[in-house]
């Protein structure tokens, strides 16, 4: 599938696939017209749609407050085709800010809450943003003294409390126009953005609800950060396909999203394998009333297979997973009708209309293992005018490449082998290897630098570093200094090991199978 670059000028949306992609998704019921925005207004509207820090929201109030929203860019002068970049800890702030912007005909340019600055900066400048919009302060500091050090053109505030009367009656974003762009770690050193349709986004719907087996009064509560793809989907649009009211919270802990859970009656909760762990860790599980949780669906990364189990048995409900990616959507699902065995230890089987590969050393390998590669209605059209990391991403055939390593037994079951990014995948996000060791190799003391995983029972994984250094280093020293430079604090490293040289592999690279061996010594789980 040819990858179309997103022209760089504003102006009205177009389609980011091909005229052929669009019609074979939509023969196949794959795609659809309906827009966020449809779906929304045609949800009840007396109806809960949010249970938020913010206060509950119907879906009337959704509608009318993100059409105020939509009014307000467009009197403030936004035009159809604007990149809006917006950065909001959790809400129902978050929900009407991006589906103002859809409204509006913005793209939502999403970042993660606990950016760093030059994150932010980089995703300014790459997305071409117009604006950065914040709260009037974000996690204790001002929007407008980050918008200022990052960069932004413009900084609005937003406040549900101070819309003004009105409505946008304009066409918006259509289902396969360029609607939302998140980030991704990248192995250059920065994020690479990823353009989504809601159409994209729109796909988990239909293979959630069949692998839930959804009811018609199901109560969600997503727990992860709305920007992501996880959190997209979780949250942004599978509850307006369905009319679910969703349970949100400001920030993730634990006894707050038990105690949510407990008293909402939640029966889908939506969280990363960490979370998950977190809340099992807690002291209150053992206390609070979980009997109405009937599905939850996790991953981001390593689901631990003795921890899933045993949420499973101490609440009853069954662990659910999508095997995917922000680029490739959702390629796989496990469902309740699994038995436990297939549903806990492998990414399930792949989903109707994803088409999957297992390559190695170009060929196909039915069975694999081999690396998935990935075609269908979930897939990105692309990353954002960035034409080498799209080389990377897509074979010239127009297949995905995932990265990842796999094999399919014969009852059709997909597992995860290996990686073949160097990415370490911590609390669900993917932490670029590289991205941290420029980081660190950017404090003066430091002349070499090599960053691993180590696996970690809560998380799944934990950046270490081994350095090789000028003047002695402690790693509080260094996060001080990553601090000081607007790295984003989940590129931090947790462990540091200085040592006189660094291992040399055959090929004259540096050994991370020796440094990963080596740090499993070092820190024992």
């Amino acid at each position: 599938m040819p990858v179309p670059e997103h022209r760089p000028d504003a102006g009205a949306p177009v389609s980011e696939y091909p005229p052929d992609v669009v019609a074979a998704h939509y023969a196949t019921g794959d795609w659809t017209a309906d827009t966020i925005a449809t779906m929304v207004a045609r949800n009840d509207p007396a109806r809960v749609a949010f249970i938020a820090p913010e206060g509950t929201f119907t879906w009337g109030d959704y509608d009318a407050l993100s059409s105020r929203l939509a009014a307000s860019y467009a009197e403030a002068g936004f035009r159809p085709g604007d990149r809006l970049a917006v950065l909001l800890t959790g809400g129902a702030l978050t929900h009407v800010a991006y589906l103002a912007a859809q409204k509006a005909g913005l793209v939502t340019v999403g970042i993660g809450p606990r950016a760093g600055d030059a994150e932010i900066r980089h995703l300014l400048a790459k997305t071409g943003a117009v604006g950065l919009a914040t709260r009037s302060a974000h996690r204790g500091r001002p929007g407008a003294e980050i918008a200022a050090r990052c960069g932004a053109p413009r900084h609005v505030v937003l406040d549900l409390s101070g819309l003004p009367a009105g409505r946008f009656e304009g066409p918006g974003l259509g289902a396969d126009d360029l609607f939302f762009v998140n980030s991704t770690s990248g192995t250059t050193g920065l994020p690479k953005c990823v353009r989504q349709t809601m159409n994209n986004r729109k796909y988990f719907g239909p293979l959630a609800h069949a692998a839930g087996r959804f009811g018609p009064d199901e109560v969600f509560a997503s727990v992860l950060p709305a920007p992501y793809g996880f959190g997209l989907w979780s949250a942004h649009v599978v509850p307006a396909m369905y009319g679910y009211p969703t349970v949100l919270a400001a920030e993730f802990d634990a006894a707050e999203t038990l105690r949510l859970i407990e008293r909402h009656r939640v029966t889908v909760l939506c969280a990363v394998t960490a979370q998950f762990i977190m809340l099992l860790n807690d002291p209150a599980f053992a206390t609070t009333d979980l009997s109405s949780l009937r599905v939850m669906f996790t991953g981001g990364e390593r689901v631990p297979v003795a921890r899933a189990r045993e949420f499973e048995d101490r609440t009853g409900c069954a662990v659910l997973q999508f095997y995917g990616s922000n680029e490739a959507g959702p390629l796989s699902v496990t469902t309740v009708d699994d038995p436990q065995p297939a549903r806990l230890t492998t990414a399930g089987r792949p989903v109707p209309g994803a088409r999957l590969r297992l390559l190695a050393d170009g060929a196909d390998v039915p069975g694999g293992p081999g690396q998935v590669a990935a075609a269908g209605p979930g897939c990105t059209p692309g990353y954002l005018d960035d034409a080498a990391a799209n080389a990377a991403l897509f074979r010239p055939d127009g297949w995905l490449l995932t990265g990842d390593v796999a094999t399919v037994d014969a009852d059709g079951y997909l597992a995860i082998t290996g990686r073949i990014a160097d990415f370490i995948i911590r609390g669900g996000h993917n932490v670029s290897a590289l991205v941290v060791e420029e980081a660190v190799g950017g404090h003066p003391d430091v002349a070499q630098a090599a960053v691993v995983a180590v696996p970690d029972p809560v998380l799944g994984e934990r950046v270490c570093a081994y350095v090789v250094t000028r003047a002695p280093l402690t790693l509080d020293a260094l996060r001080l200094h990553l601090d000081a430079t607007g790295v984003s604090k989940q590129n931090w490293p947790e462990y540091l090991v200085d040592l006189p040289e660094l291992p040399i592999g055959t090929g004259g690279k540096v050994d991370k199978a020796t440094l990963r061996a080596d740090a499993a010594r070092r820190f024992p789980t």
